[in-house]
């Protein structure tokens, strides 16, 4: 079985657990530092004055240099790695826009990065043949809420702030001059909820480290592949001089052409999917057995070339394409017939003629991806409709997940890397194991995209606002500060119950079905051309799952167990 070494972006599901799960779906072995070394979480002290919440302190980031350390010591026992810095230096995407009290000076900070980065060049130099993929991130406009006692009301400045066009630069140091400079040259007011100064302190630090990796390891061979995601961006303000930077040195460093490189370097609108999209990428590299994925896109209501997610910078379309630059796939516009079809549906009401084409790709045994873009959550007449048809439990990969490029990152990685799995796997426990592990994924995508962000979240979220002793604050936005201990474990045993009822309706639902005449089916290997599917069995969930992740209700730890019948059907 194939190892792969993987330092997470932080230690939430999309970034950890799914990127895990996804890797056993072809046949892959995610080794990750211990959890102790990549645990992240918001505030976890609060300073009260009767009903008031007047600060909150002492938020938990990942240990870098003990990061730095399992990277060395399991280096020789992987086939590959994929290595967040945003983990490796700043212990996770939080710390990595932690707002800096001083400015680093140079000195001080080269010798602290190239302390923690150059295990990137130490790696390569002494595995030169094991592919060495990188994530890394521009930093997003918006500060962390309640990290560092930073507030909602300061993450909304911020971002409103942050949005605003800036003046053009396009040298590296006019770049770190001018975050707070308007398209005039004049500077912007002060700021009331946050330090404008220690936040633009931080930019500087993170763009810093992101020349770094860029000019010194990518550029000088020690990375085989760079991935840079733009955290909830915009389509100005103070990222603006940053990406076209990014995209210059892409040109220059690394011979790219338009500010990308499909087989060194990619840019592009996302942070939660880079995990899923490089691991499709590294099975590939490892598992898979032929050229490239060929992908066709078809949208389901308006254009993706006519949307641009609030969240981002580029349309959905060109986001779609630069993700399937990012897997290693080759995108194909009608010329000849894809690998994979994407059916991306962007109005609930014409989700009814992309499940016809999903269920004539099945007929014709053309694998498909479905992606739901109607919205930040799952729709639910879509999310109906898909449950309806026995032939959703065998396509590849589904998603309806937060922003536009969260959600193409996590389908093509899981179409990608399940493809590896089907085609470049033969032995049939291995078989086995990637079956139960894409079947548990693609169920979980359901559990949470719908029946938990759509439906249990407002029962929670209502028991959590009606229960805090606090008025000044939005209690789900962190229960485990702004809840009682006795009324979060309340909480904690009502998101249980409710999501064990969820698995029974959604395990109950046509395209999950088990046993009976007709059971539903997911594909489970492919020789010849041709499909062999397995039966789905059964689905469950412990009792002692789901837990709220980073104390808020924003989103859950979910591991719903999915079997399939472990004989061809």
């Amino acid at each position: 079985m194939k190892k792969v070494l993987y330092v997470p972006l932080d230690d939430r599901p999309a970034n950890l657990a799914d990127v895990i799960t996804l890797g056993r779906a072809a046949g892959l072995d995610i080794i990750v530092p211990p959890a102790e070394d990549t645990a992240n979480l918001l505030d976890t002290r609060i300073e009260t004055e009767g009903d008031l919440v007047v600060g909150t302190s002492d938020p938990v980031y990942g240990k870098p240099e003990r990061i730095r350390k399992f990277i060395l010591s399991h280096a020789g026992r992987v086939d590959g790695f994929i290595l967040s810095i945003d983990m490796l230096v700043y212990g996770g995407l939080i710390g990595s826009r932690q707002l800096r009290e001083e400015e680093w000076t140079e000195s001080a900070e080269a010798r602290a990065r190239r302390h923690l980065l150059d295990v990137i060049r130490i790696v390569k130099q002494a595995h030169p043949q094991k592919p060495v993929f990188v994530l890394d991130t521009l930093m997003r406009l918006a500060t962390t809420t309640f990290a560092d006692g930073l507030t909602f009301e300061a993450y909304e400045e911020s971002r409103q702030l942050m949005s605003q066009p800036r003046l053009p630069a396009e040298s590296f140091e006019m770049i770190l001059d001018s975050y707070d400079l308007r398209p005039d040259g004049t500077s912007f007011g002060d700021t009331e909820h946050f330090d404008k100064a220690a936040y633009y302190r931080t930019r500087r630090h993170k763009l810093r480290t992101t020349r770094y990796v860029l000019e010194e390891l990518a550029a000088q061979g020690s990375i085989d592949f760079l991935a840079i995601g733009v955290d909830d961006a915009y389509t100005e303000g103070a990222q603006a001089n940053e990406i076209a930077w990014v995209e210059g040195r892409i040109n220059a460093c690394l011979n790219g052409t338009g500010g990308q490189n499909p087989e060194r370097a990619i840019i592009l609108p996302d942070a939660d999917g880079l995990g899923h999209s490089l691991v499709g990428r590294m099975a590939a590299r490892l598992i898979g057995n032929g050229p490239a994925t060929t992908y066709a896109v078809r949208y389901y209501g308006p254009h993706g070339s006519e949307l641009i997610n609030t969240y981002e910078y580029m349309s959905v379309h060109d986001n779609m394409l630069r993700h399937i630059d990012m897997i290693g796939g080759r995108y194909v516009d009608g010329n000849e017939p894809p690998a994979i079809e994407v059916l991306a549906i962007t109005a609930a009401d014409q989700a009814a003629l992309a499940i016809e084409r999903m269920e004539a790709n099945g007929e014709a045994q053309q694998l498909t991806v479905l992606m739901d873009f109607t919205g930040f959550v799952a729709h639910p007449e879509v999310t109906s409709a898909l449950l309806a048809s026995p032939w959703t439990g065998r396509i590849l990969g589904y998603s309806s997940w937060n922003t536009a490029g969260n959600t193409i990152g996590m389908v093509l990685g899981m179409g990608e890397t399940r493809i590896a799995g089907l085609t470049g796997l033969d032995d049939n426990e291995a078989l086995e194991k990637a079956m139960n592990a894409h079947g548990s994924l693609l169920f979980k995508r359901f559990l949470k995209d719908y029946y938990y962000k759509v439906l249990a979240i407002a029962e929670i979220r209502q028991v959590s606002r009606s229960r805090t002793p606090y008025s000044n604050v939005t209690a789900d936005q962190l229960m485990l500060l702004f809840n009682t201990p006795d009324d979060y474990e309340e909480l904690t045993v009502l998101l249980r119950e409710l999501m064990q009822q969820h698995l029974d309706t959604l395990k109950g639902q046509t395209a999950f079905l088990a046993g009976g005449e007709d059971p539903a089916r997911a594909i489970r290997q492919i020789t010849g051309g041709q499909w062999h599917l397995s039966e789905y069995r059964d689905a469950s969930l412990a009792t002692d799952n789901p837990a709220f992740t980073w104390g808020r209700a924003f989103e859950i730890d979910l591991d719903p167990v999915v079997t399939l019948a472990s004989c061809r059907a």
